[in-house]
């Protein structure tokens, strides 16, 4: 059971440690703020009174909501780029940690097992943000690429070695 929630816990901690990676060495873009010069949703009056609003304040609330949504709009552009560039490190990560979990399986069983578990959940992580990137094409590129590791690795750890005891 002991070894069980270790190896939990690696994997756990190896996705941690990639996802943090990222996001101390490249972080993402920053969201524009909607900032306001009035209270501009202040009550019009509940018994009939006149608005609080003049068409001065009106129009300079238009201004505002249209430089935010280009704003806005610059900061969705961003967050797809980065979206597929943190998916594409995280794949690479992630290949990197199942590769490496192959290559150590003889030798510390209970810790490439953690490995393991950690790679795919990455690997879950790429594909997670590939979908945040906007690009049909890219999601498509990054679900083949995890199911091909993903097959590789069931191949590799679970059928090659039971046709070498046959």
């Amino acid at each position: 059971m002991l070894k069980f929630v270790y190896t939990i816990f690696v994997g756990i901690l190896i996705v941690t440690f990639i996802g943090l990676g990222i996001d101390a060495f490249y972080p993402g873009p920053i969201m524009p703020d909607y900032t306001q010069t009035k209270d501009y949703y202040a009550p019009v009056g509940l018994r009939g009174e006149e608005p609080t609003l003049t068409d001065e304040e009106i129009t300079q609330m238009n201004e505002e909501q249209q430089t935010y949504d280009k704003q806005y709009q610059i900061y969705s552009e961003q967050l797809k780029t980065y979206n597929r560039d943190v998916s594409i490190i995280a794949l690479i990560g992630a290949i990197i940690i199942l590769a490496a979990s192959i290559l150590f399986e003889k030798q510390l069983k209970i810790i490439a097992d953690g490995m393991i578990f950690g790679g795919v959940l990455t690997l879950s992580y790429s594909i997670i943000r590939g979908f945040s990137a906007g690009d049909d094409i890219f999601r498509f590129i990054v679900v083949a690429i995890g199911l091909t590791v993903s097959l590789a690795l069931g191949y590799i750890k679970f059928i090659k070695p039971q046709q070498t005891i046959q």
